[in-house]
C-alpha cells in the first residue's frame, strides 16, 4: 500500500517531523524569506540622564556662587570694592561725592654719583577722591583756601584727602594719570588707547 505524500507546505512546517523553521529558509540567492524584526537599543542620553546632568550642573553653579560670596575679607586680604569703600575716611561721604582710594606713601631717593634710586618702604591706607564739582565741601568746612582752590583747578587737577575731615585730614591737590599709562586699560596689542570718561 502506497503512502499518501505530505502537503507541499507540510514540508516546511517547524510543527511536522524533520520539518524546517521557515524562517531561516534560503532564497535561490542566499537571502532569507522573511527579515527579522531587531530589538531598539536605548539611546545612552536619555530623559534621566539628561535630568541628571542638568541637576549636577546647577548644583555646581550654586555652590560656586555660594564660595564666591562667602570669600574672607579682611586688612589682610583685600578682596572687594565694598570693603575699600567701608574703610574710606567719610565713607558716606565719600561715595557719594567722590571715591574711595588706596593711598600709598613713600619717598625716593636719587643720588646723581653714582646714579641710583633708593625707595622707602610704602605704606598703605585708605583715602578719598574728591570730584571737581564737590569741592565746596572743603570749603565750607575751611579745610582748603580759596587759593589753594584756585592753584588746584589751574592745572586741572582734583583733591584728595586721608583721615576723618573732623579730626585734621590730610589734602593735597593730586591729578589724574592718562590713560594711555594706564596698562590695566590699555592691553597689549590695541589699535588707540581707550578714552577716559571717568575724570573726575
Amino acid at each position: 500500500m502506497k503512502r499518501k505524500p505530505k502537503p507541499f507546505n507540510d514540508r516546511f512546517s517547524a510543527d511536522a517531523p524533520g520539518g524546517e523553521d521557515d524562517s531561516d529558509y534560503s532564497g535561490p540567492f542566499g537571502g532569507q524569506s522573511r527579515r527579522q524584526p531587531q530589538s531598539g537599543k536605548p539611546s545612552f542620553l536619555n530623559y534621566t540622564s539628561l535630568g541628571i546632568l542638568a541637576a549636577v550642573f546647577i548644583l555646581g553653579i550654586g555652590i560656586g556662587i555660594a564660595f564666591s560670596s562667602t570669600a574672607t575679607i579682611s586688612p589682610e586680604n583685600v578682596a572687594s570694592r565694598e570693603f575699600i569703600d567701608r574703610s574710606a575716611p567719610n565713607p558716606e561721604l565719600c561715595v557719594q561725592f567722590g571715591a574711595s582710594a588706596m593711598v600709598t606713601d613713600m619717598r625716593a631717593y636719587v643720588t646723581l654719583n653714582p646714579f641710583n634710586v633708593y625707595i622707602s618702604q610704602p605704606t598703605m591706607r585708605p583715602g578719598c577722591v574728591l570730584r571737581t564739582n564737590n569741592w565746596a565741601i572743603l570749603e565750607q568746612r575751611k579745610l582748603v583756601s580759596q587759593n589753594q582752590v584756585r592753584e588746584c583747578k589751574n592745572r586741572m587737577n582734583t583733591f584728595g584727602f586721608t583721615g576723618a575731615l573732623e579730626s585734621q585730614p590730610d589734602i593735597n591737590c593730586i591729578y589724574q594719570n592718562d590713560s594711555a599709562k594706564n596698562l590695566f586699560i590699555n592691553q597689549p596689542g590695541s589699535v588707540a588707547p581707550t578714552t577716559d570718561n571717568q575724570n573726575f
